[in-house]
């Protein structure tokens, strides 16, 4: 570009603001949106791993935009939808072309932009979602799931009520059988199955709905809290569960589990095994002591896939890539779902406190939501709030645990039933 391009740049930038307005003020919200996730992860608010690598993500792919010259311009028309202006050109950035199909387009943008390598081969097809799975796994002790299966699995279907809930509502309010399954799995807290969900259902629109999971990932750091307060009396989040006897399980133990059920899993939701092979992988491996692997998928897949899941997310944020008219609706069925996911369990905490005689913390049912160890993190901050020497940690990661498994499990009926859906 030389000095004479200047006017030409400004000209176009003025047509822009003239004829896209919308555009603009989104980029510019998107920028300062980008600015308040870098700032609440580093308070800890937000999961700092993700949030931060995704806010500036964000805010600089919104921030360098390009006009692009007229053979690039035609890819990016084609990958994002967005017109291309009367002198060839179109807006675009030089990070990636989410959408872009056609084999001769995409070999092209692979060599223009500089994140479209790591999309195309890790993001797209689900890979990125896999290495965070098996890093879960690997930190998963399931001893707290096989201690109290049965209540820890009752709590996790019972926290699946936004999963489910959410899918009808969807199609009432007019997504097709596939966008309301994808958008549904938003309740069950759990991003790498919404992305493989939506990515498999959905994929012109699992862009939104991932960035729109991964956002409200946020709400059961902030949002929770509110809704144990204002569902359970202070006297019942005080509850001390009455002593069981330790249930001691051994590595042998918990090696089978992983084998077993990943093995029947695998068998009924065949749709899903990529993401239940990672899973059980990881917790196999922790389990056998297989110290070397566990040192690389903890240490090194798991935050590696973790910061470009993060950058990524950010760079998909694009304004003119999730401008679509869905997005307000997905904004909106997503709080509903992990609204009644949080509420379900809840519900499931309170059938435990009655039919236990009271002896059951009703905390310990939101815990069931798998966002994990968040949720069941959160679940003791707000007994420990009340009562200091209450412990409801390990029923609550019980729960936690098995609320992934559910999760699964709903993906895999939700991945091979919909698409059979008339």
């Amino acid at each position: 570009m030389n000095l004479s391009d200047i006017p030409g740049i400004f000209q176009g930038i003025t047509t822009l603001v003239q004829s896209h307005p919308s555009l603009l003020i989104a980029r510019l919200l998107l920028m300062v949106l980008g600015g308040v996730l870098v700032y609440y992860g580093r308070k800890g608010v937000l999961e700092p791993l993700l949030m931060i690598p995704m806010g500036l993500g964000m805010a600089m792919v919104n921030a360098g935009v390009l006009f692009l010259d007229p053979t690039t311009a035609a890819v990016v028309a084609k990958s994002t939808g967005q017109a291309v202006l009367a002198d060839g050109t179109a807006q675009g950035t030089l990070m990636l072309a989410p959408l872009v199909s056609q084999t001769d387009d995409l070999m092209y943008i692979l060599q223009i932009d500089f994140l479209q390598p790591i999309y195309t081969f890790a993001f797209s097809n689900g890979l990125i979602a896999c290495l965070v799975f098996m890093g879960i796994g690997v930190l998963l002790d399931v001893g707290f799931l096989l201690a109290r299966p049965f209540q820890s699995m009752f709590l996790a279907l019972c926290a699946e009520l936004g999963t489910v809930a959410t899918f009808p509502i969807a199609v009432a309010l007019g997504l097709n059988y596939k966008e309301a399954a994808s958008i549904a799995m938003v309740g069950g807290a759990d991003g790498p199955m919404v992305l493989f969900t939506s990515l498999t259902l959905a994929k012109h629109l699992f862009v939104p709905i991932t960035v729109v999971a991964y956002l409200y990932l946020g709400l059961t750091y902030g949002g929770y809290p509110y809704l144990i307060r204002f569902l359970i009396p202070a006297k019942l989040r005080a509850i001390r569960p009455v002593g069981r006897p330790t249930v001691r399980i051994t590595s042998g133990e918990k090696l089978a589990f992983a084998f077993v059920a990943g093995t029947v899993l695998c068998l009924l939701f065949p749709s899903a095994a990529p993401l239940l092979l990672s899973l059980f992988v990881g917790v196999a491996v922790r389990e056998a002591g297989l110290q070397y692997f566990i040192n690389v998928i903890e240490n090194v897949m798991l935050y590696g896939a973790t910061f470009f899941l993060g950058l990524l997310l950010g760079v998909l944020c694009e304004a003119s890539t999730i401008l679509n008219p869905k997005v307000l609706l997905l904004l909106v069925l997503g709080i509903i779902a992990l609204l009644l996911s949080g509420v379900g369990g809840i519900i499931g905490g309170y059938i435990l406190y009655i039919g236990s005689g009271r002896k059951v913390n009703p905390v310990i049912g939101i815990a069931g939501v798998s966002c994990v160890p968040s949720v069941a993190k959160v679940a003791q901050k707000e007994v420990s709030a009340v009562a200091p020497d209450v412990i409801i940690l390990p029923e609550a990661l019980g729960a936690n645990i098995s609320g992934v498994i559910t999760t699964a499990i709903l993906t895999g009926i939700y991945v091979s039933l919909v698409p059979h859906m008339r």
